[in-house]
């Protein structure tokens, strides 16, 4: 065999390994493309579900505003040691900064029990059509339909009170919000985000930005009268 056929051969051999290796290649790539964009599919699916679309929802729900949600009673406790106690043995958790305002003096318990109705809407069922709304406008929109801000009460005592909480469900109370040790503006928060039953709180300075489709606690105020 001449040394110019064995020359070929072996150009041949390698031209083959390299297609081979190209066709590889092009192999990887198309597969860590499709991951790439799996991964992409799936968080804007988690895009969509934390940021709902609410342009065909933006028309003011009256019935939401009228339709009483739960009653619970105030006035159960003497003191907030025995509401926090009473939490630890019904096995609520409290947050850090729910756990401050609890503490502090501007948190007060009515003298006597008392039934009030709570009322469940969103900025968009009030009539606010843009994503986002700051405190003060939900809470300016929420009482020009008639509904009045929450005790700071009813944030723990609907937490005593609504044990069967649905897996998922955030639920922020429309309050005059609670200063922390530091000076912080607070409003509570129910919460059943997978680790149990919560009582939290948040941010409640007026400018605090909020989703429109947040889902907020006020008091309808023919309830204020009704005592148990």
């Amino acid at each position: 065999m001449s040394a110019t056929t064995l020359t070929l051969r072996r150009k041949s051999r390698v031209a083959f390994k390299c297609l081979r290796f190209g066709a590889f290649c092009t192999a990887v790539a198309f597969l860590y493309a499709s991951e790439a964009n799996a991964q992409c599919a799936a968080k804007d699916v988690l895009q969509n579900v934390a940021a709902p679309r609410i342009a065909a929802a933006v028309a003011p729900s009256i019935d939401a505003v009228r339709e009483t949600w739960k009653t619970i009673t105030l006035g159960r406790f003497t003191n907030s040691f025995a509401l926090r106690n009473a939490l630890d043995a019904a096995g609520c958790g409290v947050g850090d900064l729910a756990e401050q305002i609890l503490a502090r003096p501007a948190f007060t318990l009515n003298a006597t029990k008392m039934d009030i109705d709570l009322v469940v809407v969103s900025a968009v069922e009030l009539g606010i059509e843009t994503k986002t709304t700051s405190l003060a406008q939900l809470y300016t929109r929420a009482q020009s339909r008639g509904l009045i801000l929450a005790p700071v009460e009813v944030g723990p005592q609907l937490r005593l009170q609504y044990l069967d909480q649905p897996l998922g469900e955030f639920l922020l109370i429309g309050m005059k919000p609670l200063s922390t040790w530091m000076g912080e503006p607070v409003i509570f928060v129910l919460a059943n985000g997978g680790s149990g039953l919560i009582l939290i709180g948040q941010n409640g300075g007026t400018n605090t930005n909020i989703q429109s489709t947040s889902r907020f606690l006020f008091v309808r105020p023919n309830a204020l009268a009704k005592k148990p």
